[in-house]
């Protein structure tokens, strides 16, 4: 038969096929020339595939040999302890004609390739089995015994070998897949084994040692698959062996490889950060941000965040992250979260976060959102907006403070409501409820594949499934601002569980209360959301007594302890005004004197009276007879010529005009002057004067001045002399007896200036004392 160009197979007596087999890249292609083929042909063609060829992705093949050839071929391989080691061909227990051997690699090369040669001398047996790329392989066995060796890297410079030789016996093990894990000490171990294995393996032992250490220590398992070890030091890392115990259907165990067991983790990780923040765009989620750390250096892999609904919904979600931090999308539901550092034995125990229900409801869209109770395990609840155009499927959840949450999924493709019954647990009376509906974007599956980023907050509201009325009362009732017609009452609202229902206000009953009797009670309904209330309109100097109750839909509840106050009385006000007025008036007087006349300096400066000054009261009887003895005994000559003009034809004052201003000239109640005294001072008044009009070659007019167009000039030193002076008509002197009157004759007259009077009122003498004016 050529396998690699075509045969032709008869079967007698009646069903034949025929075909053509090509080789093909390393396999075959076939071509069926008749398909009139018996099921039996079929299978003798799958063993006859089996036998001549192999996987492709193994590259595997296999031929004849004659070990001869063979030793020439693999002559430049030899033993190495680095090289290819530990060969080993056995027999399973119930296995007749097969068998398998098995290596362990050498250190060399990192990817390495194996050539296996079996030899059975008796039947003149030889195998090779080329490009083997794991560490074991099936072989034909027969009762004899058989020499195998195998090479590694055959086709190399460095090529390595083992050898076996002997009979093939019957072993049990290694195990197929071994996991450990690690917690409080201890070590769990736990084993699977190969299939034939399975039944007739009875118990195991594991080696285990800590890592550097000499010394071993074993334990046997309590049945085929599972060992605890007891007593281990958590930070330790061990060196661990599994090796099935031997009986009568495994003569022989073979030992597994070592297996390393990092430390156990006993330290949890601390959350550092969680932040919770809204996402732009998007309505009824939030993006949570939480980042931690681990505070030990005990060797870990990463860590794992498992986290669920607070509801106890399925699933309970696990990311593993190799980062100490997490960023999810959640909606506005309750959850719970727990982080935990891993590696591959041990979980650190878990730091928990619980992630409260948010309570924004301007978020959740409130007031879109109703319910209708139809039984304590009935209820139909409704939404506002057509969602149906986008979500089919639907999360429902409901609780009551201090309760865990009940939920309910559901799909609804055509009302914008539904009505759910059989609830897992039934609505208590009086208790209030909150329930909150979502959206969820699966429509495969009303249920959760996911916790992060599967759902989204639609609205929340309250109910209760039966209202009672407050079985308690507002407390702490009190009063103050108390006037004469009004008073502010203040209380403490209800507690939640006391209201059993939704407050709908306060109700305030009050009644004139005297000597132990009240009058007609009136009552007053106050918003819920209030705590204080301005009560008017009341008597002034009277006592109220006062209750306060909630009321909600099932009526009224009760009523508080009474409350006495009593209003301001009129005349204790009347009284407290007087008192008020008294003091002010008081303080008035008290610093009033000082205050307006500190005013008056500021606002109105002081200006001295003439009728009050020195000089008026020097003058003030009348004193004509000596002043007109005075001027008769002056002479012409003794005047300084300085101070007189001469005027021609000019009438002379009369004698009664003289008269008249004789009182103002003459001295007051000082008679100690004398009239000498009084002309020496005008002569020295006028010498002073001389001296400053020497060199005027003409004299100044001096014209007569009249009193009612001469302006006031203050010139002088004293303003109240300087404005009598000014007030003053000019006093005219005559030289001859005033009684005669000629016209053709000279007159002299002495008329001072308002210059020298002011120049009087400068001189050292007047300010000391002063007996006349001329």
């Amino acid at each position: 038969m050529a396998a690699a160009r075509g045969c032709e197979i008869v079967s007698k007596p009646l069903f034949w096929f025929q075909w053509q087999a090509t080789m093909v890249g390393g396999g075959f292609h076939l071509d069926f020339l008749d398909s009139k083929a018996s099921y039996s042909h079929l299978f003798i063609f799958g063993l006859f595939l089996v036998y001549y060829t192999t996987p492709s992705s193994q590259a595997q093949s296999q031929e004849k040999c004659r070990s001869k050839n063979i030793s020439s071929r693999f002559q430049h391989c030899g033993i190495h302890p680095d090289g290819v080691h530990d060969l080993d061909c056995f027999r399973k227990h119930k296995s007749s004609g097969t068998g398998d051997c098995v290596w362990k690699p050498g250190n060399s090369a990192s990817e390495k390739t194996y050539t296996l040669i079996i030899q059975q001398q008796s039947r003149n047996y030889c195998r090779v089995y080329h490009n083997i790329t794991v560490l074991s392989q099936k072989i034909r066995l027969y009762e004899t015994d058989m020499v195998a060796e195998i090479y590694e890297n055959s086709a190399s410079t460095n090529c390595t070998k083992a050898v076996f030789s002997g009979s093939p016996q019957k072993r049990c093990g290694p195990p197929h897949n071994v996991s450990f894990s690690r917690h409080s000490g201890r070590l769990y171990v736990n084993v699977s084994w190969p299939k034939e294995d399975i039944k007739v393996i009875e118990y195991y032992n594991v080696s285990y040692k800590a890592l550097g250490w000499s010394w071993i220590k074993s334990v046997q398992s309590q049945n085929a698959e599972k060992c605890t070890v007891d007593n281990l030091n958590s930070s330790l890392v061990y060196t661990v062996q599994i090796q099935c115990v031997t009986n009568v259907n495994c003569p022989k165990c073979a030992e597994s490889e070592a297996y390393t067991v990092p430390s156990e983790l006993t330290t949890q990780p601390v959350i550092v950060n969680l932040e919770e923040t809204h996402i732009k765009g998007r309505k009824g989620c939030r993006l949570l941000s939480l980042t931690w750390k681990f505070p030990t250096k005990e060797l870990h892999d990463g860590y794992l965040v498992t986290i669920g609904k607070a509801s106890g919904e399925a699933p309970w979600e696990g990311i593993n992250t190799t980062q100490p931090e997490i960023r999810l999308v959640l909606s506005y539901s309750a959850y719970h979260l727990n982080i935990s550092a891993v590696n591959n034995v041990s979980t650190s125990p878990a730091v928990s976060q619980a992630i409260t229900q948010r309570e924004d409801m301007s978020r959740m869209r409130a007031g879109k959102l109703n319910m209708t109770v139809h039984s304590n395990t009935s209820f139909t609840i409704y939404w506002k907006d057509n969602l149906i155009q986008n979500y089919v499927c639907y999360s429902v959840e409901w609780t009551r403070k201090g309760h865990e949450t009940m939920s309910m999924p559901f799909y609804q493709n055509t009302y914008n409501y539904r009505t759910l019954s059989h609830l897992p647990e039934p609505f208590e009376p009086y208790k209030r409820y909150s329930i909150t509906l979502h959206t969820r974007p699966n429509k495969d599956t009303c249920n959760m594949k996911h916790v992060n980023n599967s759902e989204t907050t639609y609205g929340r509201t309250q109910f209760y499934s039966t209202e009672g009325s407050p079985v308690s009362a507002p407390t702490n009732i009190s009063s103050y601002n108390v006037t004469l017609s009004s008073v502010v009452l203040q209380w403490t609202s209800i507690l939640e569980e006391d209201i059993r229902g939704f407050l709908l206000g306060y109700i305030i009953y009050y009644n004139e209360y005297h000597h132990g009797r009240s009058s007609t009670e009136k009552n007053i309904t106050v918003d819920p959301r209030l705590t204080s209330y301005e009560l008017g309109r009341l008597k002034d100097g009277t006592a109220y007594e006062v209750q306060i109750s909630g009321f909600t839909k099932a009526g009224a509840g009760v009523r508080s302890t009474a409350s006495l106050f009593k209003t301001n009385h009129q005349e204790f006000s009347n009284l407290s005004g007087i008192i008020t007025i008294s003091a002010v008036v008081a303080t008035v007087l008290i610093i009033g004197p000082h205050i307006i006349k500190r005013a008056k300096i500021i606002l109105w400066p002081s200006i001295p009276n003439p009728g009050k000054s020195n000089a008026m009261q020097n003058i003030e009887e009348p004193c004509e007879m000596e002043l007109l003895e005075s001027i008769n005994t002056l002479k012409v000559q003794e005047w300084d010529a300085n101070s007189l003009q001469i005027v021609e034809k000019e009438d002379v004052i009369p004698a009664g005009t003289l008269a008249s201003m004789l009182p103002l000239l003459c001295r007051s109640e000082d008679e100690g002057d004398s009239q000498e005294m009084t002309l020496h001072w005008i002569q020295r008044d006028t010498e002073d004067e001389t001296e400053d009009i020497e060199n005027d070659e003409t004299f100044p007019d001096i014209q007569q001045t009249d009193t009612k167009s001469s302006p006031l000039a203050f010139t002088g030193g004293y303003t109240t002399l300087d404005m009598f002076q000014q007030g003053m008509p000019v006093i005219t002197s005559v030289t001859q007896a005033t009684e005669s009157k000629q016209e053709d004759e000279d007159l002299t007259v002495v008329k001072p200036s308002l210059d020298y009077i002011g120049h009087f009122g400068t001189s050292p003498i007047l300010d000391s004392r002063m007996s006349t004016i001329m």
